[in-house]
């Protein structure tokens, strides 16, 4: 059990997982990192990054994903491919799970991220990165004047219309009912801006598009209406998925503290969870900005939380 005992423990690899094993390994704390079934986190189905500060032309979310983690194992950090399946923190030190082996850390940094809610259907996973999005700040400014569908009818879905409605020339609301479940104050928004309308009752059935110079492309959606089981063709060159987002904190169920919808809660002005050790970075904790640029930011307050604590309790 000794040579699997470690001062640090990161579970997940999105921006936050590795600029926390960057600074913590620079803090001479040997980290291991778990990257999970994800490896990279979300930015790895995101083609086009064009607002993390320092790429003035932009850079392919995989390509920044792989210079993170090079940069951190540059330091010793030790990153592996594996799924942590369960954990116990019960007492210390802590108990990581991965398949059929045991870990045990003085310290954890939880950086599992969220997971966008998706349809379902083989045209999304198609045309993923390629005009189907499910983060409108991330890519909107791809669609200046054109047209583009977001798919929700909760205030995400109507926060996501109205930003796009500075770059799009046309934003279409697709909701499968006609009663919505966004705030009033958020419905009005969207139904006063001109750029908006709404096509109620209908899901999305098929995402269409084509190759195009070699690359793929959305041209549009086959809409069914929900009460007559009518099917329509839309055009649009872009679709964001507003379905909402689900943190990723299934195993930790039970021992750490979390809000209505599975958010890890964090202490204010910190990334301490309610278990003494235990550090929440990311989107794991966050449903408000969901930035790869903050999910880093907190990655850097979890590891010098972690180093902190840890020299603290005489474990550095």
């Amino acid at each position: 059990m000794a040579e699997n005992h470690h001062k640090l423990i990161i579970i997940g690899s999105g921006p936050a997982g590795l600029t926390a094993a960057l600074y913590a390994a620079r803090a001479n704390l040997d980290p291991i990192v778990f990257e999970g079934l994800q490896p990279g986190g979300q930015l790895t189905i995101t083609t086009e990054v064009e607002n993390y500060p320092g790429f003035e032309n932009g850079i392919q979310g995989p390509e920044l994903m792989d210079i993170m983690r090079k940069q951190a194992c540059r330091f010793g950090a030790k990153c592996m491919f594996k799924n942590v399946t369960g954990v116990d923190f019960s007492e210390r030190p802590f108990t990581v799970k991965v398949d059929d082996e045991t870990y045990t850390t003085d310290s954890v940094i939880i950086a599992t991220g969220a997971s966008a809610r998706w349809l379902g259907i083989p045209s999304e996973e198609k045309y993923k990165g390629y005009g189907v999005s499910a983060c409108a700040t991330c890519d909107g400014f791809f669609f200046k004047n054109q047209k583009v569908l977001v798919i929700g009818g909760g205030d995400t879905a109507m926060e996501e219309a109205t930003y796009l409605t500075k770059f799009a020339s046309e934003v279409n609301i697709v909701h499968r009912r006609d009663e919505f479940r966004a705030s009033r104050i958020m419905l009005e928004r969207a139904k006063k801006n001109p750029k908006i309308k709404f096509i109620i009752n209908s899901i999305v059935k098929e995402i269409l598009g084509k190759e195009e110079n070699g690359r793929k492309v959305v041209t549009g959606a086959v809409l069914q209406n929900t009460k007559d089981g009518s099917s329509t063709e839309v055009q649009a060159d872009g679709i964001f998925m507003a379905i909402g987002h689900k943190p990723n904190t299934e195993i930790f169920k039970g021992q750490l503290d979390m809000d209505e919808t599975g958010y890890l809660i964090t202490k204010p002005g910190s990334t301490y969870t309610n278990i003494e050790g235990v550090f929440a970075a990311g989107d794991v904790a966050d449903k408000v900005y969901r930035q790869a640029v903050t999910a880093a930011g907190t990655g850097c307050m979890a590891a010098l939380d972690a180093q902190r604590w840890l020299e603290e309790h005489e474990l550095a």
